[in-house]
């Protein structure tokens, strides 16, 4: 196994384990307010407020980073 493969797999059991936490831990609400963008409140459960941010977090850091893999054709093709 991929060593790199094994501390992303580790890393996000991580993350869930702690969304999981606070998802237990917080029942409070919270009031959001984006005047500009949204025209009425948001008030949810301190919990749920954390999984949209961390969807936004995890939707933006996907499309940042799709496709960067390599462009075929151009390259080196000598084996040097």
């Amino acid at each position: 196994m991929n060593a790199k493969l094994l501390l992303k797999t580790i890393f996000l059991l991580v993350v869930l384990f702690f969304l999981v936490l606070m998802g237990r831990e917080n029942r409070g609400t919270v009031d959001f307010s984006l005047p500009p963008v949204l025209p009425n409140k948001i008030t949810l459960p301190s919990a749920m407020m954390y999984y949209a941010f961390f969807a936004v977090g995890v939707v933006t850091g996907t499309v940042l980073t799709a496709g960067g893999g390599k462009g075929g054709g151009g390259g080196n093709k000598s084996g040097k």
